[in-house]
């Protein structure tokens, strides 16, 4: 049996090994093996995480400082008695970090932060 010498995660998250903790290889069948919870998995088949920095619309679509997006549905407006209505086209909009990753200003509201999930690119 082969065993790994380096620092290696199990692909379930549950631990990280140390150097200490080896994590061996099966030879035949080319899998690796966590010696803390049993889990299998294929160290060729470990899937890249996607880069949290990219802010997307609600059809997936990339957003990036500048766009142009459109509402999808009516959002209510604390201290105001009129939602954002869906429709509504927003214009030169800056992304942030946060939950709400959109600054802007609207017509008839003024700044506002909106989260992308409620826009489309239009």
């Amino acid at each position: 049996r082969g065993a790994s010498a380096q620092a290696l995660s199990c692909s379930t998250g549950l631990s990280i090994h140390s150097p200490a903790v080896v994590t061996t290889r099966r030879p035949m069948d080319h899998l690796m093996v966590c010696p803390e919870c049993g889990h299998e998995w294929n160290p060729d088949e470990i899937k890249v995480e996607e880069d949290s920095s990219v802010i997307k619309d609600s059809n997936g679509n990339i957003l990036q400082n500048g766009d142009t997006v459109v509402v999808i549905k009516d959002l209510p407006v604390k201290g105001t008695p009129k939602p954002i209505k869906a429709g509504t086209k927003v214009k030169n909009i800056r992304l942030t970090d946060g939950d709400h990753n959109i600054d802007c200003k609207i017509d008839g509201f003024g700044s506002m932060a909106l989260k992308s999930e409620f826009v489309r690119k239009a």
